[in-house]
């Protein structure tokens, strides 16, 4: 190992599930998904400097983000030292860019730029299939925020396959004034659908569209089984999903288990003129490209 350098920050991207297939709890209480992924460009931005003891803080206040070792950031930093058995630590600070409790993985995003950040930041050259093994114990998108792009998930999600993706596309992003608890929306789907089959199926037809890059039967196949669930715990979702509707977009869909909204378009100016509309309605909303890389360094100081 060589001298650490002095500070290091890793930009990880937000997550979107074009299709999330979820089947029944398994007997440790975890859902088997077929999931395909895509990152999008909205970014939380880790920087990680050499210290005697592990702390996190973020460079601006927001509710919700633990400041303990209870924050993912933190347990990764823990797990990357064990793997290795080294005696390390560091300082964590956080710039957020990712709706908190919005469905868009933030918390995997900052985990696994935390994991990439202190492999650079004390040179401990970490196999990327090591990297994605202690991804994996961290939580089911963290490995997904390694890799980036667009990407199947298997398993609980854990299990992640880069799949060609010919699109190019605006997402229109709808944002939520209160978050939704993931347990919970897990929880109320159980009690929607006793039946859910022990193992979702792959979406093929939509795995063939972006490969092909066709935007409108992209949009067209956008599934998430999750979403009864939410709009039953959050019925304002109802109103929204249908403004949204009513735009005509290429494609509208709930964010993991949300409460973040998505519009697709395949034409910037397109999405431009419909979060001016909706901001005239009084919604909150941004604008991000699809698909975009995973976790990577954009500073060494």
């Amino acid at each position: 190992m060589v001298e650490p350098t002095a500070r290091v920050t890793v930009r990880a991207p937000a997550k979107i599930n074009l299709h999330l297939g979820v089947g029944g709890p398994r007997p440790d209480g975890m859902h088997p998904l077929a999931t395909v992924y895509q990152a999008v460009g909205l970014y939380d931005d880790v920087t990680v400097t050499d210290a005697a003891d592990w702390s996190v803080g973020l460079t601006a206040p927001i509710d919700g983000v633990p400041l303990d070792d209870d924050n993912i950031a933190v347990r990764a930093g823990r797990a990357l030292v064990a793997h290795h058995g080294v005696d390390l630590a560091a300082r964590i600070t956080i710039a957020k860019g990712i709706p908190v409790m919005g469905g868009m993985a933030g918390g995997s995003a900052d985990a696994a730029a935390t994991l990439l950040a202190l492999d650079r930041l004390w040179d401990l050259q970490t196999s990327d299939d090591d990297l994605l093994a202690i991804a994996a114990t961290l939580g089911s998108d963290v490995p997904f925020a390694l890799v980036g792009g667009t990407a199947l998930g298997t398993g609980r999600g854990e299990v992640v396959s880069p799949i060609p993706d010919s699109t190019s596309v605006w997402w229109v992003v709808v944002l939520a004034d209160e978050g939704l608890s993931t347990p919970a929306v897990y929880r109320h789907f159980d009690e929607l659908s006793p039946d859910a089959p022990a193992e979702p199926p792959i979406p093929r037809a939509l795995i063939d569209a972006l490969a092909d890059g066709y935007t409108e039967e992209v949009g067209a196949l956008l599934v998430n089984d999750l979403w009864p669930a939410a709009r039953d715990l959050r019925p304002d979702l109802v109103d929204v999903e249908e403004q949204l509707r009513l735009l005509t977009p290429d494609g509208v869909l709930l964010s993991g288990s949300g409460p973040t909204l998505l519009m697709l378009h395949d034409d910037v100016e397109e999405a431009r003129s419909a979060v001016t509309e909706l901001r005239e309605r009084g919604l909150r909303c941004t604008i991000a490209p699809g698909p975009v890389a995973g976790a990577h360094v954009v500073t060494y100081a």
